[in-house]
């Protein structure tokens, strides 16, 4: 009987179909699991942070250091009615959230966390971040319409312009790096960075490191650029009549993009899966470890950053995307072009 099964899902094609189905729903959960995991405990990090920051204690109740906050955080949502405005349409009102979430999670598909651990190897993967990366936008303009609430769609008109603005100066800085790197394969890119931490592209290329990481403040809107959800102004923004589980997709795809995009960074510019010095004992460490780590600190300083800097003005920061960011990383580019096609005759 296990020869018969052995031979089905080996020979038989329609076998060797659910036997692939089988290998990929794993791959998917072994990246999503660990995910969501990390997602619920950047909430109690956070927090953690900001407490530092503040000199007080943070979560310290609920578990030993407060370490079960977020699954009492999440049961209380759970456990909240889920209130749908009279005069909002239901349909996408419960989609958009749903839409937000997704797309903080299907991304991770082409994200690689070391040589050939990867659940898609495609060519173009830089491109399909940077698509899926797009989509996210779908979900907040859809929640503030679909509210029938005057806060909530300013709050997504807000969203859409500053996330479309910074989105045009990340695609200028993925040009960047796939010309360094001569592909769009994330694999290649992170290959392309082997060797001494000082051979990594955040050296090089500084200024696209500094651009792309403050723009990914302002794609999942944290401070200073959290004016979406300026309390002061938009009660909320477009958050502002969600409530229980549909707001707590919000939240979570909040933070599920600061962790993708810290992600993007240590592959584009942090030598991905790649240990600081290329001798032992360090390349004796996983390269997920390294990769972890350095997605831990971009996200701890996402933390700071909330906790130390003031919001900006919405002048301002339509004022930095249009015409500081967006001339410097087209700047950079052709630089970056130039360089590439011409460097080897003119610096030998």
């Amino acid at each position: 009987m296990v020869a018969d099964i052995v031979r089905f899902f080996t020979l038989d094609p329609v076998g060797q179909a659910i036997l692939r189905a089988v290998i990929i729903l794993l791959e998917c959960l072994a990246v999503t699991v660990p995910l969501l995991v990390s997602v619920a405990y950047m909430t109690y990090v956070d927090r953690k942070v900001w407490a530092s920051i503040q000199l007080r204690r943070g979560p310290n109740v609920v578990g030993p250091f407060g370490l079960l906050q977020p699954f009492a955080d999440g049961l209380k949502l759970l456990l909240k009615e889920t209130i749908v405005p009279s005069s909002s349409n239901h349909l996408l009102f419960l989609i958009a959230p749903m839409i937000t979430f997704a797309t903080a999670l299907i991304a991770w598909a082409v994200v690689p966390f070391g040589d050939g651990v990867v659940i898609a190897d495609i060519n173009v993967g830089i491109l399909y971040l940077f698509a899926i990366s797009s989509l996210g936008v779908y979900g907040i303009i859809i929640a503030g319409w679909a509210s029938n609430s005057k806060y909530a769609f300013l709050g997504a008109l807000r969203s859409a312009a500053q996330m479309v603005s910074y989105e045009v100066s990340i695609g200028f800085v993925l040009v960047t790096v796939l010309l360094r790197a001569g592909s769009l394969n994330l694999t290649k890119v992170v290959l392309a960075q082997s060797g001494w931490f000082w051979q990594w592209y955040w050296l090089t290329m500084l200024p696209m490191f500094v651009i792309f990481f403050i723009s990914a403040l302002a794609e999942t809107n944290r401070t200073p650029f959290d004016l979406p959800m300026s309390e002061a102004e938009l009660v909320q923004g477009f958050q502002t009549e969600y409530s229980s589980m549909p707001f707590a997709l919000f939240f979570l795809g909040e933070y599920a993009n600061m962790i993708l995009l810290s992600a993007m960074a240590a592959v584009l510019f942090l030598g991905g899966w790649m240990s600081p010095i290329p001798y032992a004992p360090f390349t004796l460490v996983p390269g997920i470890v390294w990769f972890c780590g350095k997605i831990a600190f971009l996200l701890f300083v996402f933390s700071w950053t909330k906790g130390t800097l003031p919001r900006y003005r919405y002048d301002q920061l339509m004022r930095l995307g249009w015409k500081v960011f967006l001339p410097v990383s087209l700047g950079w580019v052709v630089i970056t072009a130039a360089y590439v096609q011409f460097g080897g005759a003119i610096f030998g």
